[in-house]
């Protein structure tokens, strides 16, 4: 791998990591190879720019994390607006923390500790509120657009099996690193085994239901699997936190989402991004803090993973000067600039092969210079 030099600007980062909660953010940190601000920040920040920056490495991009003042999407839009005025170059934000799931049908079970990605984000609670019930905006201007091309094609390889396999096998290694950083800070980021749940009424409180919580229905790949589950689509995303399994259910169905989280929207309207957030809950009555610490250790783990994923693009007029011949007449390149995109290679029969995929609309050039 090509060593990353610490930059000497804010242009040379494109990359941010956005975490709206404490404990997302010392999660975030630990997978940080080093800081580029150990001895201070040199990097400054734009006029009207409020938002304090961490800045350092992760693998082979440089990085700026940033740690919102308050939950919500107008919190996450200002302060990723800021972010755009400092660092202009930025490419691609991932926002990263805890959300609460909704649990699968027909088999597909979504466990606590599951890392969701974002296909799309829909915010659910931007509408007028009438006296017969409240009605979303559903217009084309009031929706948020898709994602962009190139955030796309990089989700698209992540439904493939190949892909997760890969994210998943990475995601478990930067883990256990996590774990190991933590318990040399004294902190714990264990999974809890024998969650309560209870599976005969997600819609009311164990309270008005009188659960029996010295009896609790212990899951078995909850105890048993030591993976963690990762699903890519739709997310839903407002100001409110969703706490009823009912309005869960509802929302779920109306607009196909598989998670609720609270700032992806106004991130997803400033800078190309992914949301990638991990159930701690399952937005019922039944919230709780206690998977809140694993959760975020395992969303940042995938984020890691996802970014070992991340193709770089050559910068303007780097294409042909990064690529050498060998002796033997084989063509290798240095690892060039960053850019959001999926590219696999690989050798078939002798030959070295690239291939990308999902491909949609215009024309696209390959360069093979």
């Amino acid at each position: 791998m090509a060593t990353t030099s610490r930059p000497t600007r804010r242009h040379d980062f494109e990359i941010a990591v956005v975490c709206a909660l404490p404990l997302e953010y010392d999660a975030a940190v630990l997978v940080f190879d080093e800081f580029w601000d150990e001895e201070g920040d040199t990097y400054g920040r734009a006029p009207g720019d409020s938002n304090t920056y961490t800045t350092g490495r992760v693998g082979q991009y440089n990085i700026v994390l940033v740690l919102l003042s308050n939950m919500g999407t107008i919190s996450s839009a200002g302060a990723t607006a800021s972010l755009r005025s400092s660092y202009t170059s930025m490419r691609l934000a991932l926002l990263t923390g805890i959300c609460g799931g909704v649990p699968g049908e027909g088999g597909a079970e979504m466990i606590l500790s599951g890392v969701v990605i974002s296909k799309t984000v829909v915010q659910y609670d931007l509408g007028k509120q009438y006296p017969g019930g409240f009605v979303r905006k559903d217009t084309l201007e009031d929706n948020l657009g898709r994602a962009a091309k190139d955030v796309r094609n990089l989700v698209a390889i992540f439904e493939t099996e190949h892909g997760q396999d890969r994210l998943q096998s990475g995601a478990a290694r930067v883990l256990v690193l996590i774990q190991a950083e933590a318990a040399a800070k004294k902190r714990l980021y264990s999974r809890r085994n024998g969650a309560l749940a209870c599976e005969k009424a997600r819609e009311s409180s164990c309270e008005q239901l009188g659960c029996d919580t010295a009896r609790p229905l212990h899951r078995e790949r909850v105890d048993n699997d030591p993976e963690f589950d990762i699903f890519v689509g739709r997310i839903g995303s407002g100001d409110s936190v969703v706490k009823s399994g009912r309005d869960r259910e509802r929302l779920a169905k109306a607009y196909g989402l598989i998670a609720f989280e609270m700032e992806g929207a106004g991130v997803w309207d400033e800078v190309p991004s992914i949301v990638i957030k991990s159930v701690c809950d399952y937005a019922d009555s039944h919230k709780n803090k206690k998977w809140q610490t694993y959760a975020a250790a395992t969303a940042t783990s995938v984020m890691k993973a996802l970014l070992m994923r991340y193709t770089r693009t050559d910068a303007a007029g780097d294409a042909g000067s990064r690529r050498e011949r060998d002796e033997g007449g084989a063509v290798s390149s240095s690892a060039p600039s960053s850019g959001p995109g999926s590219v696999s290679n690989g050798r078939v029969s002798g030959r070295n092969v690239v291939f990308g995929n999902n491909i949609t609309g215009g024309t696209t050039t390959m360069n093979f210079g």
